[in-house]
């Protein structure tokens, strides 16, 4: 087994392609540590040792959504709602630009308040400081994407969770596996820079599913790939669906997100707040393993306490600076720098549709 995942490995750097059946052999190899290592390889020689720094501004936490493994689902009635005012938002993307960032990721759950109107104010007022827009509001008609990118939003990102069709409109209720691809069509089809990704150990998933949608993610060329471990909350009702998986699911995030570097060497891949509340070293695992973003939390502690998607998310009681200077901190202590620049993904511009 030694022999084939040396083979294995050393196909992926020369070739940057996997078979779906090869990716299977990683993922139920144990040496994760040497599939990761391969991958920092890749990264340094790709991407080099910066890191892109995001700042991460959660504006609501309302959602018309029931996905069950999630703590913003609509029936979760002891999350404790709130919505950041359209200048407030704006507020936070002018400190975080004063903090240095150079992207702005405005996320929340579907919430229907922000009306295509707002939200278009919101992002053309930020794309007022010079700086990357990046979106993460959930599914929208294509116009509505469409007036996001006219406003100057940049960045979408919509994870595709998993592509195992039976299982995803199992754990999301009322929504439709179709339309999640058609979202992510769109979305590129407008010329945005695409971010997608899954979630991993779910309950009902294989890792024959999982290689899937690795597949999948190379196979529509996304310029950002965000790999999350799945934490459950309690408060969600995600048991009636079945149990839950006894994956180890950092340290399968972690291989899953190395295999992305293997097979695709220059898109963006984040290290994820999720993988820090498993593993106290979880970002500095991810920064080398593969991953060359980080998305700090800039968002204020009063509102950041009630965005708990997972429990135990961490830095909860943190403010904007402090999540600032303690990654940057940890990104210097293993001789990675923060870019200077906003950290575009090369693509492509044709075929795409504004008019």
């Amino acid at each position: 087994m030694e022999d084939n995942i040396d083979l294995i490995l050393q196909k992926s750097i020369e070739t940057h392609n996997l078979y779906e059946n090869e990716i299977l052999y990683l993922l139920k190899s144990k040496d994760t540590k040497k599939i990761c290592s391969f991958a920092d390889i890749v990264r340094k020689k790709y991407l080099g040792d910066e890191v892109h720094l995001r700042a991460l501004i959660e504006f609501s936490n309302y959602c018309k959504q029931n996905c069950l493994y999630c703590g913003l689902q609509r029936d979760n009635l002891k999350q404790e709602r709130y919505r950041i005012k359209e200048q407030d938002i704006i507020s936070l993307a002018k400190q975080a630009k004063d903090y240095g960032y150079k992207t702005v990721v405005l996320q929340s759950g579907e919430d229907i308040y922000y009306t295509v109107k707002k939200m278009a104010y919101i992002i053309s007022e930020i794309k007022k400081l010079d700086i990357a827009i990046t979106l993460s509001v959930g599914e929208k008609t294509f116009n509505e994407y469409k007036a996001y990118k006219q406003a100057g939003a940049d960045r979408y990102l919509l994870r595709i969770e998993t592509t195992d069709e039976t299982l995803y409109n199992k754990l999301n209720p009322q929504m439709s596996f179709k339309n999640r691809i058609q979202c992510l069509e769109n979305i590129k089809k407008l010329g945005f820079e695409v971010g997608s990704g899954i979630l991993i150990g779910l309950p009902g998933q294989t890792l024959k599913s999982i290689a899937k949608d690795i597949v999948y993610l190379q196979s529509i060329q996304v310029d950002m790939a965000g790999i999350g471990p799945f934490i459950y909350n309690p408060d969600t009702s995600i048991l009636s669906f079945g149990k839950i998986n006894q994956y180890d699911n950092f340290d399968l995030s972690i291989k899953v997100m190395a295999i992305l570097r293997l097979i695709m060497p220059d898109i963006n891949i984040p290290a994820t707040t999720a993988m820090e509340t498993l593993n106290s070293n979880g970002r500095i695992i991810a920064l080398q393993s593969g991953a060359n973003v980080v998305m700090p939390n800039a968002t204020e502690i009063i509102y950041r306490k009630k965005y708990q998607i997972y429990p135990g998310k961490i830095c909860l009681n943190d403010s904007p600076i402090h999540c600032r200077a303690c990654i940057e901190n940890k990104i210097k202590s293993i001789g990675r720098f923060i870019s200077q620049n906003k950290g575009f993904h090369k693509q492509s511009s044709s075929n795409v549709v504004l008019n």
